[in-house]
Protein backbone atom coordinates (compact mmCIF):
# COMPACT_ATOMS: atom_id res chain seq x y z
CA UNK A 1 0.00 0.00 0.00
CA UNK A 2 1.48 3.32 -1.05
CA UNK A 3 1.60 6.21 1.42
CA UNK A 4 0.16 9.56 0.54
CA UNK A 5 1.02 12.88 2.24
CA UNK A 6 -1.76 14.18 4.44
CA UNK A 7 -2.95 17.67 3.56
CA UNK A 8 -4.43 19.32 6.61
CA UNK A 9 -4.75 23.07 6.61
CA UNK A 10 -5.65 24.75 9.90
CA UNK A 11 -4.27 28.26 9.52
CA UNK A 12 -7.62 29.75 10.49
CA UNK A 13 -7.68 28.12 13.92
CA UNK A 14 -6.08 28.91 17.25
CA UNK A 15 -3.90 25.81 16.97
CA UNK A 16 -0.30 26.73 17.75
CA UNK A 17 2.37 25.75 15.27
CA UNK A 18 0.34 24.06 12.50
CA UNK A 19 2.63 21.03 12.47
CA UNK A 20 0.64 19.32 9.75
CA UNK A 21 1.13 22.09 7.23
CA UNK A 22 3.80 21.88 4.56
CA UNK A 23 7.23 22.62 6.11
CA UNK A 24 7.59 25.96 4.32
CA UNK A 25 4.25 27.12 5.76
CA UNK A 26 4.92 26.18 9.36
CA UNK A 27 5.79 28.59 12.13
CA UNK A 28 9.27 28.67 13.64
CA UNK A 29 7.99 26.86 16.73
CA UNK A 30 6.53 24.06 14.59
CA UNK A 31 9.87 23.47 12.89
CA UNK A 32 11.93 20.66 14.36
CA UNK A 33 15.05 22.72 13.60
CA UNK A 34 14.05 25.52 15.97
CA UNK A 35 16.83 26.56 18.30
CA UNK A 36 15.00 26.30 21.64
CA UNK A 37 17.04 29.32 22.66
CA UNK A 38 15.18 29.44 25.98
CA UNK A 39 15.32 25.77 26.85
CA UNK A 40 13.54 23.60 29.39
CA UNK A 41 14.55 23.65 33.03
CA UNK A 42 13.81 27.30 33.76
CA UNK A 43 11.80 28.20 36.85
CA UNK A 44 8.99 30.31 35.48
CA UNK A 45 5.56 30.02 37.04
CA UNK A 46 3.08 27.68 35.40
CA UNK A 47 1.38 29.53 32.54
CA UNK A 48 4.00 32.32 32.46
CA UNK A 49 3.35 34.55 29.47
CA UNK A 50 6.86 35.99 29.57
CA UNK A 51 8.46 32.55 29.15
CA UNK A 52 6.24 31.97 26.11
CA UNK A 53 6.94 35.39 24.65
CA UNK A 54 10.71 35.07 25.06
CA UNK A 55 10.77 31.58 23.59
CA UNK A 56 8.78 32.62 20.54
CA UNK A 57 10.61 35.91 19.99
CA UNK A 58 14.20 34.73 20.42
CA UNK A 59 13.71 31.57 18.37
CA UNK A 60 12.31 33.75 15.56
CA UNK A 61 15.25 36.18 15.90
CA UNK A 62 17.72 33.30 15.81
CA UNK A 63 16.07 31.91 12.68
CA UNK A 64 16.13 35.33 10.99
CA UNK A 65 19.79 35.98 11.86
CA UNK A 66 21.10 32.55 10.82
CA UNK A 67 21.77 31.87 14.51
CA UNK A 68 24.16 34.81 14.77
CA UNK A 69 22.61 36.50 17.79
CA UNK A 70 23.63 37.95 21.15
CA UNK A 71 21.07 38.94 23.80
CA UNK A 72 21.36 41.44 26.63
CA UNK A 73 18.83 40.89 29.38
CA UNK A 74 17.69 43.26 32.13
CA UNK A 75 17.20 42.14 35.69
CA UNK A 76 13.65 40.95 36.22
CA UNK A 77 11.44 37.87 36.06
CA UNK A 78 12.92 36.62 32.78
CA UNK A 79 16.47 36.89 34.08
CA UNK A 80 15.69 35.42 37.50
CA UNK A 81 13.74 32.35 36.41
CA UNK A 82 16.05 31.51 33.48
CA UNK A 83 19.46 31.86 35.15
CA UNK A 84 19.51 30.74 38.78
CA UNK A 85 23.27 30.66 39.41
CA UNK A 86 25.13 28.54 38.37
CA UNK A 87 22.53 27.25 35.91
CA UNK A 88 21.04 28.74 32.75
CA UNK A 89 18.29 27.84 30.29
CA UNK A 90 19.71 30.06 27.55
CA UNK A 91 21.28 28.35 24.54
CA UNK A 92 22.68 31.57 23.05
CA UNK A 93 25.34 34.14 24.01
CA UNK A 94 23.45 35.94 26.78
CA UNK A 95 24.51 38.85 28.97
CA UNK A 96 22.81 39.90 32.21
CA UNK A 97 22.73 43.67 32.62
CA UNK A 98 21.54 45.84 35.47
CA UNK A 99 17.85 46.67 35.77
CA UNK A 100 18.15 49.97 33.98
CA UNK A 101 20.98 49.79 31.46
CA UNK A 102 20.04 46.95 29.11
CA UNK A 103 19.68 49.26 26.10
CA UNK A 104 23.10 50.78 26.81
CA UNK A 105 24.73 47.36 27.19
CA UNK A 106 23.15 46.16 23.93
CA UNK A 107 24.36 49.34 22.22
CA UNK A 108 27.90 48.63 23.44
CA UNK A 109 27.72 45.09 22.11
CA UNK A 110 26.51 46.35 18.72
CA UNK A 111 29.31 48.94 18.62
CA UNK A 112 31.93 46.29 19.40
CA UNK A 113 30.56 44.02 16.66
CA UNK A 114 30.71 46.93 14.19
CA UNK A 115 34.38 47.59 14.98
CA UNK A 116 35.26 43.90 14.71
CA UNK A 117 33.57 43.73 11.30
CA UNK A 118 35.52 46.77 10.13
CA UNK A 119 38.72 44.96 11.13
CA UNK A 120 37.58 41.79 9.40
CA UNK A 121 37.42 39.91 12.68
CA UNK A 122 33.77 38.95 12.89
CA UNK A 123 30.64 38.06 10.99
CA UNK A 124 27.24 39.68 10.85
CA UNK A 125 26.17 39.12 14.46
CA UNK A 126 22.90 40.79 15.50
CA UNK A 127 21.90 42.12 18.92
CA UNK A 128 18.66 41.84 20.88
CA UNK A 129 17.91 43.55 24.19
CA UNK A 130 15.20 42.22 26.50
CA UNK A 131 13.42 43.61 29.54
CA UNK A 132 10.15 43.59 31.39
CA UNK A 133 7.91 46.63 31.67
CA UNK A 134 9.63 47.72 34.90
CA UNK A 135 13.10 47.63 33.38
CA UNK A 136 11.81 49.21 30.17
CA UNK A 137 9.15 51.82 30.91
CA UNK A 138 10.58 52.84 34.29
CA UNK A 139 14.15 52.13 35.33
CA UNK A 140 15.65 51.75 31.85
CA UNK A 141 13.65 54.45 30.12
CA UNK A 142 16.52 56.95 29.78
CA UNK A 143 18.95 54.45 28.25
CA UNK A 144 16.25 53.19 25.91
CA UNK A 145 15.39 56.69 24.72
CA UNK A 146 19.09 57.29 24.05
CA UNK A 147 19.25 54.09 22.01
CA UNK A 148 16.27 55.28 19.96
CA UNK A 149 17.68 58.79 19.50
CA UNK A 150 21.03 57.43 18.24
CA UNK A 151 19.25 54.84 16.07
CA UNK A 152 21.56 52.10 17.34
CA UNK A 153 21.33 48.78 15.51
CA UNK A 154 19.50 46.90 18.29
CA UNK A 155 16.12 45.20 18.51
CA UNK A 156 14.66 45.93 21.95
CA UNK A 157 11.88 43.60 23.11
CA UNK A 158 9.72 44.53 26.09
CA UNK A 159 7.73 41.75 27.76
CA UNK A 160 4.87 43.64 29.40
CA UNK A 161 3.04 41.95 32.28
CA UNK A 162 1.91 45.19 33.84
CA UNK A 163 3.94 45.33 37.04
CA UNK A 164 7.02 44.38 39.03
CA UNK A 165 5.94 40.76 39.38
CA UNK A 166 9.35 39.40 40.41
CA UNK A 167 9.56 41.54 43.55
CA UNK A 168 6.02 41.11 44.84
CA UNK A 169 3.59 42.52 42.25
CA UNK A 170 4.18 46.25 42.68
CA UNK A 171 2.90 48.92 40.33
CA UNK A 172 4.93 49.94 37.26
CA UNK A 173 4.22 52.71 34.79
CA UNK A 174 2.67 50.01 32.57
CA UNK A 175 0.14 48.94 35.23
CA UNK A 176 -3.34 49.61 33.81
CA UNK A 177 -5.92 51.85 35.52
CA UNK A 178 -7.91 50.38 38.43
CA UNK A 179 -5.67 47.32 38.67
CA UNK A 180 -4.79 46.05 42.11
CA UNK A 181 -1.12 45.61 43.00
CA UNK A 182 0.78 45.51 46.29
CA UNK A 183 1.25 49.28 46.02
CA UNK A 184 -2.16 50.16 44.49
CA UNK A 185 -4.50 48.43 46.88
CA UNK A 186 -8.28 48.22 46.27
CA UNK A 187 -9.05 50.83 48.92
CA UNK A 188 -10.53 54.31 49.07
CA UNK A 189 -12.88 56.15 46.73
CA UNK A 190 -10.88 55.12 43.61
CA UNK A 191 -9.44 51.67 44.43
CA UNK A 192 -6.58 50.21 42.44
CA UNK A 193 -4.18 52.07 40.18
CA UNK A 194 -5.09 55.67 39.39
CA UNK A 195 -6.35 56.78 36.01
CA UNK A 196 -4.16 59.22 34.11
CA UNK A 197 -0.84 57.77 35.26
CA UNK A 198 1.70 55.60 33.46
CA UNK A 199 2.79 55.49 29.85
CA UNK A 200 2.29 53.47 26.66
CA UNK A 201 5.87 53.06 25.51
CA UNK A 202 5.17 52.01 21.90
CA UNK A 203 3.73 55.49 21.32
CA UNK A 204 6.85 57.07 22.84
CA UNK A 205 9.05 54.88 20.63
CA UNK A 206 7.04 56.06 17.62
CA UNK A 207 7.66 59.67 18.67
CA UNK A 208 11.40 59.00 18.22
CA UNK A 209 10.58 58.09 14.58
CA UNK A 210 12.78 54.99 14.64
CA UNK A 211 12.60 52.55 11.70
CA UNK A 212 10.21 50.04 13.30
CA UNK A 213 7.84 49.78 16.25
CA UNK A 214 5.36 46.97 16.78
CA UNK A 215 3.12 45.46 19.43
CA UNK A 216 2.17 41.80 19.74
CA UNK A 217 0.70 39.26 22.16
CA UNK A 218 1.45 35.64 22.99
CA UNK A 219 -2.04 34.79 21.68
CA UNK A 220 -0.98 35.15 18.03
CA UNK A 221 2.20 33.20 17.44
CA UNK A 222 2.43 33.84 13.72
CA UNK A 223 1.96 37.59 14.13
CA UNK A 224 4.65 37.70 16.82
CA UNK A 225 7.09 35.64 14.75
CA UNK A 226 6.42 37.75 11.65
CA UNK A 227 7.12 41.00 13.50
CA UNK A 228 10.36 39.74 15.03
CA UNK A 229 11.48 38.36 11.66
CA UNK A 230 10.63 41.64 9.93
CA UNK A 231 12.41 43.64 12.62
CA UNK A 232 15.55 41.56 12.12
CA UNK A 233 15.53 42.46 8.42
CA UNK A 234 15.88 46.15 9.32
CA UNK A 235 18.96 48.05 10.49
CA UNK A 236 18.79 50.67 13.21
CA UNK A 237 16.75 50.92 16.38
CA UNK A 238 13.67 48.71 16.54
CA UNK A 239 11.17 48.14 19.34
CA UNK A 240 8.63 45.35 19.90
CA UNK A 241 6.25 45.47 22.87
CA UNK A 242 4.73 42.08 23.71
CA UNK A 243 1.80 41.62 26.11
CA UNK A 244 2.59 38.65 28.37
CA UNK A 245 -0.11 37.87 30.96
CA UNK A 246 1.13 36.92 34.44
CA UNK A 247 -1.10 34.40 36.27
CA UNK A 248 0.49 35.35 39.61
CA UNK A 249 0.16 39.12 39.30
CA UNK A 250 -3.12 39.15 37.39
CA UNK A 251 -4.80 36.49 39.50
CA UNK A 252 -5.79 34.34 36.54
CA UNK A 253 -5.77 30.60 36.00
CA UNK A 254 -2.48 29.34 34.58
CA UNK A 255 -4.30 27.75 31.64
CA UNK A 256 -5.90 31.09 30.69
CA UNK A 257 -2.73 32.94 29.66
CA UNK A 258 -3.41 32.76 25.92
CA UNK A 259 -7.09 33.51 26.45
CA UNK A 260 -6.32 36.64 28.46
CA UNK A 261 -3.88 37.91 25.82
CA UNK A 262 -6.48 37.32 23.12
CA UNK A 263 -9.17 39.14 25.13
CA UNK A 264 -6.83 42.09 25.64
CA UNK A 265 -6.57 42.40 21.87
CA UNK A 266 -10.24 41.68 21.06
CA UNK A 267 -11.53 44.29 23.54
CA UNK A 268 -9.13 46.99 22.36
CA UNK A 269 -7.42 47.17 25.75
CA UNK A 270 -4.12 46.34 24.04
CA UNK A 271 -3.82 47.60 20.44
CA UNK A 272 -1.81 45.34 18.13
CA UNK A 273 -0.16 47.23 15.29
CA UNK A 274 3.13 48.03 13.56
CA UNK A 275 4.63 51.40 12.64
CA UNK A 276 7.52 52.66 10.55
CA UNK A 277 9.25 55.98 11.25
CA UNK A 278 6.47 57.09 13.56
CA UNK A 279 3.54 56.23 11.30
CA UNK A 280 1.17 53.30 11.88
CA UNK A 281 1.30 51.06 8.81
CA UNK A 282 -0.98 48.18 9.79
CA UNK A 283 -3.05 46.86 12.67
CA UNK A 284 -4.68 43.56 13.59
CA UNK A 285 -8.36 44.22 13.05
CA UNK A 286 -11.01 43.32 15.61
CA UNK A 287 -13.91 41.70 13.82
CA UNK A 288 -16.34 41.74 16.77
CA UNK A 289 -15.13 43.98 19.60
CA UNK A 290 -15.86 42.47 22.99
CA UNK A 291 -16.85 44.46 26.08
CA UNK A 292 -13.93 45.07 28.44
CA UNK A 293 -15.83 43.29 31.21
CA UNK A 294 -15.02 39.95 29.54
CA UNK A 295 -11.32 40.76 29.95
CA UNK A 296 -11.54 42.27 33.43
CA UNK A 297 -13.80 39.79 35.22
CA UNK A 298 -11.49 36.70 35.11
CA UNK A 299 -8.67 38.67 36.77
CA UNK A 300 -8.47 38.92 40.55
CA UNK A 301 -6.60 42.22 40.22
CA UNK A 302 -9.97 43.67 39.12
CA UNK A 303 -12.13 41.72 41.58
CA UNK A 304 -12.97 44.92 43.48
CA UNK A 305 -14.84 46.15 40.40
CA UNK A 306 -17.34 43.27 40.57
CA UNK A 307 -18.39 43.09 44.21
CA UNK A 308 -21.84 43.53 45.71
CA UNK A 309 -21.92 47.02 44.21
CA UNK A 310 -20.16 46.79 40.80
CA UNK A 311 -18.03 49.81 39.92
CA UNK A 312 -20.06 50.67 36.84
CA UNK A 313 -18.46 54.07 36.32
CA UNK A 314 -14.92 52.69 36.58
CA UNK A 315 -15.68 49.91 34.11
CA UNK A 316 -17.16 52.51 31.76
CA UNK A 317 -13.95 54.56 31.97
CA UNK A 318 -11.90 51.49 31.06
CA UNK A 319 -14.29 50.79 28.18
CA UNK A 320 -13.79 54.36 26.97
CA UNK A 321 -10.01 53.83 26.94
CA UNK A 322 -10.42 50.65 24.89
CA UNK A 323 -12.77 52.43 22.46
CA UNK A 324 -10.20 55.20 22.11
CA UNK A 325 -7.52 52.64 21.18
CA UNK A 326 -9.82 51.17 18.53
CA UNK A 327 -10.32 54.59 16.96
CA UNK A 328 -6.73 55.79 17.32
CA UNK A 329 -5.05 52.73 15.83
CA UNK A 330 -7.76 51.79 13.33
CA UNK A 331 -8.56 48.44 14.93
CA UNK A 332 -12.19 48.11 13.83
CA UNK A 333 -12.53 45.63 10.97
CA UNK A 334 -14.34 46.93 7.90
CA UNK A 335 -17.72 45.42 7.12
CA UNK A 336 -17.37 42.42 4.86
CA UNK A 337 -13.68 42.03 5.68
Amino acid sequence: MSLQPVKFYQTGTFTVGNRLLAPEERSVQANMQRTNSLNSGHRACQGCGEALGARYAIDAAMNASNRQLIAANATGCLEVFSTPYPETSWQIPWIHSLFGNTAAVATGIAAAIKIKKQKGQGGDVRVVAQGGDGGTTDIGFGCLSGMFERNDDVLYICYDNGGYMNTGVQRSSATPPAARTATTMPLGPEPGNQFGQGKFLPAIAMAHEIPYVATATVADLRDLEYKVTHAMSIRGARYIHILVPCPLGWGTASHDTIRMARLAKETGIFPVFEAEYGVVKSALAIRRPLPVEEYLRPQKRYAHLFGKSPAVETIARIQALADKNIRKYGLQARKGA
